[in-house]
């Protein structure tokens, strides 16, 4: 992570500070933690941003809840695309058929129950799905999870998407 934070330019300073912040929350374990930021920073897509979050979750992460974050990511944006779409389109008819997608690793992930649905809330917050977001934030608020730990982990999501953003634009203008 300290190769990339000298690749934020002035103007993003904030982002640079709310990244080092966010990913030294106390209402977060380390696996929600890691987990969290390894999800979001698949979701952004950003390469150097990724591959900081990967080498330093390595540190933090079991090789199962590195699966899992990675798992999430994965099915959370295939999912995100079609629920929205549903909830978009305002045709009711559509939430009737079945979505005949292959969703396993949501039941076979092998990490922790709450943590996952941690990280499927932080990348359907980055993808825009409402849908999935109300979805998995009832779960979490059904398995007792606090609005602290929630909110804190969308932090970290909101943090690395407009960090992502940020390195992206500087490595186009570059």
């Amino acid at each position: 992570m300290e190769d990339l934070y000298p690749l934020f330019p002035d103007y993003a300073r904030d982002l640079k500070l709310n990244l080092q912040n966010v990913l030294k929350q106390a209402e977060l374990t380390a696996q929600q933690t890691w987990g969290t930021a390894v999800a979001s920073a698949i979701a952004t897509r950003e390469p150097r941003l990724l591959k900081a979050i990967l080498a330093e979750a390595a540190l933090h992460l079991s090789p199962e809840a590195m699966h899992a974050a990675k798992g999430a990511a994965a099915v959370m944006g295939m999912n995100n695309i079609y629920y929205r779409f549903q909830h978009l389109s305002g045709n009711e008819k559509y939430s009737q058929i079945p979505a005949r997608l292959r969703m396993q690793v949501i039941r076979s992930h092998g990490s922790d129950p709450v943590d996952f649905e941690l990280w499927c809330t932080a990348v359907s917050a980055i993808n825009g799905c409402g849908a999935c977001v109300a979805s998995h934030e009832g779960v979490l608020r059904q398995k007792g999870v606090t609005e602290e730990t929630i909110l804190a982990a969308i932090r970290i999501a909101s943090v690395i998407h407009g960090s992502a953003a940020v390195l992206d634009a500087e490595r186009l203008l570059a």
